[in-house]
């Protein structure tokens, strides 16, 4: 018979494949899969059916290969030598939100951070129209403590459910994470599958204006129709990364076919069939500017992730 888990391309499987139900691909492209349309393949990509075949993916690994979970990729780099070991696609099961009369919110890892603000806002729930303003899923904005507009996750996270490596589910409390600024504490390879928030009452019509003015702000002051990542540098203390990169002469710098935004120096552009080199080397470019300016020693915001 042939295995229940589809293995595309016909190589050997890194794990006995009998009895999963998700989707094995080897050599898998993942440019199409990020923001940047750029960068290499990934050796493994999983795309498992639901909860439990995830976790009876990841215990047959037991920990053999590196594991990364990929969300919208709105916030990363894969450089042009792919990634190594498994990376780990949530899907619609992943993606389901559900409210409560406490005011919580119960999100899958892959849910989409318009859906749980739109969720909340149905339902009368206040305190998470910030997410709104995060291009990405549960699961990245919970690991990277996303934020925008004033608030990020460590402001309203309860808890999140998350699938070691090992297979192992476990629930953590938000303050297990130690959460910094776009930082936390979860470990390398853990995927996170769900997460809840708490919110707090509020009038849906007030919450959708709130909402709508994130979406104005963003739409005014952000490149959205291009092929970009995000923020790249996080602002230091007291200062805006976007003021200290326009101020270093930096706007609409370009290296190969990667620009810095000329519309919002924050962000970096794949204006021109860019290579991930192309973006990433850019960045570095403008880091080493800023500083000779001004001495500030900007921090990568955006993850840079795999083999150069």
């Amino acid at each position: 018979m042939a295995p229940d888990c589809a293995v595309e391309g016909g190589i050997e499987a890194p794990v006995d494949t009998s009895g999963l139900r998700g989707t094995l691909t080897p050599d898998a492209p993942l440019a199409k899969l990020v923001w940047f349309k750029s960068g290499g393949n990934a050796d493994w990509l999983f795309e498992p059916a639901d909860l439990d075949d995830l976790k009876n993916f990841l215990s047959r690994l037991d920990g053999t290969l590196p594991v990364m979970a990929l969300g919208l990729g709105s916030n990363m780099i894969v450089r042009d030598g792919g990634v190594p070991g498994v990376v780990i696609k949530l899907g619609k099961p992943f993606a389901k939100v559900e409210t409560h009369d406490d005011h919580t919110v119960t999100c899958g890892g892959g849910a989409h951070g318009i859906l749980v603000a739109s969720s909340a806002r149905d339902a009368g729930i206040a305190g998470l129209e910030f997410m709104r303003g995060i291009p990405g899923t549960v699961g990245g904005f919970v690991r990277m403590n996303g934020g925008a507009y004033g608030r990020e996750v460590s402001d309203v996270l309860i808890d999140c459910e998350v699938v070691m490596p090992d297979g192992q589910l476990i629930t953590l409390p938000a303050a297990d994470l130690q959460y910094t600024y776009r930082h936390s504490a979860l470990p390398d390879g853990a995927v996170v599958v769900a997460a809840r928030f708490q919110g707090e009452p509020g009038d849906p019509e007030a919450i959708g204006e709130k909402m709508d003015e994130i979406a104005e702000a963003r739409e005014n002051s952000q490149p959205l129709r291009t092929k970009t990542g995000g923020s790249t540098f996080k602002n230091p203390p007291g200062k805006k990364a976007w003021e200290l990169v326009d101020a270093a002469g930096c706007r609409g710098l370009k290296m190969g076919g990667a620009q810095v935004s000329e519309k919002h120096t924050n962000f970096l552009l794949n204006v021109n069939n860019a290579t991930s080199a192309d973006i990433e080397g850019l960045g570095e470019e403008v880091k080493r500017r800023v500083y000779e300016h001004s001495g500030v020693e900007l921090e990568w915001e955006i993850q840079r992730v795999g083999r150069p």
